[in-house]
């Protein structure tokens, strides 16, 4: 099964992100994503957070009330091997093109995602392979829910 974007999320602020059709991408995200933390979230560097939507079928299975975009993550994936994926790893996602530079650190606003509160479930750190990634922005452009992703050499 290729892999694709199943879905596109952003948000005036906060969490959860909500669903989007399509969005147009730039240097800094999604265009009309807001954070309301901005020495943490966004920039650069930052300027998407990805994560594995077979990640939230398992952790919903866990028990978890967490859904796509409820973790703050900009484009739930499907069908992408998860752990071949580290900062340096270049992606196309429809017409963009963007570089995983890390591993987003979990922090209490995602609680609520958690029948536990125990947001750490997705940290790199406690539990490696299951953090969000973040991306830099190297070619902008436009992506739609249902564009294939591939991971470029």
């Amino acid at each position: 099964m290729p892999a694709r974007i199943f879905q596109i999320n952003s948000s005036p602020g906060g969490v959860p992100k909500r669903a989007l059709r399509a969005a147009v991408v730039d240097e800094l995200g999604i265009r009309g994503d807001e954070h309301n933390d901005k020495r943490h979230h966004g920039g650069p560097d930052r300027a998407l957070v990805i994560y594995s939507l077979e990640h939230l079928l398992v952790l919903q299975a866990e028990g978890h009330p967490i859904f796509p975009g409820s973790i703050g993550e900009n484009v739930t994936i499907t069908g992408l091997d998860w752990a071949a994926l580290s900062p340096g790893t270049r992606l196309k996602l429809g017409q963009i093109e963007a570089q995983v530079t890390g591993y987003a650190s979990p922090c209490d606003t995602i609680r609520g995602s958690f029948a536990d509160g125990n947001f750490s479930r997705v940290g790199q750190k406690k539990n490696p392979g299951w953090s969000r990634l973040t991306l830099r922005i190297l070619k902008p452009g436009q992506i739609t829910v249902g564009d294939l992703i591939t991971v470029e050499s």
